[in-house]
């Protein structure tokens, strides 16, 4: 079994345009899904803003990134960033799952997703935010 960690960046409309930034200085394989790509419109608006990004390159770097919805709270200073937690099997996210949830807030129950086994969202009892899924070949 293997488990990474992943600077997850967030933005406001801004992700696409920072994911080719980033590929551009990096390289890489620029991957993304939009919120149409994924069953997930909640704004017509933003429909084609990205839902699911990253940057994965040969030398090592790689780095996610979202657009927050308009109707989600975001401020740069405050939440500019989640640690995404990427696991091969539904036992081994579970069992991270069940141990960074002590003292957390649950943000989005651990439970599988139209783009994952599994996805979850919370809140650890130090603040950080970590988005904790099954790695799936889901491709939009």
């Amino acid at each position: 079994m293997a488990v990474t960690s992943v600077t997850h960046l967030n933005f406001r409309g801004q992700a696409r345009a920072a994911l080719e930034f980033y590929q551009s200085v990096f390289g890489g394989d620029l991957a993304a899904v939009t919120y149409k790509d994924a069953g997930n419109v909640q704004d017509p608006a933003e429909a084609d803003q990205v839902m699911w990004g990253q940057v994965l390159a040969a030398n090592g770097f790689h780095v996610m990134a979202y657009d927050v919805p308009s109707q989600t709270p975001w401020n740069p200073g405050e939440n500019a960033f989640f640690l995404s937690l990427r696991g091969q099997t539904t036992q081994e996210i579970t069992t991270y799952w069940e141990r960074l949830s002590e003292g957390a807030t649950i943000v989005q129950p651990l439970a599988p997703a139209q783009w994952a086994p599994l996805y979850g969202m919370l809140k650890d009892r130090y603040g950080i935010t970590w988005v904790i899924d099954v790695v799936s070949d889901y491709n939009g």
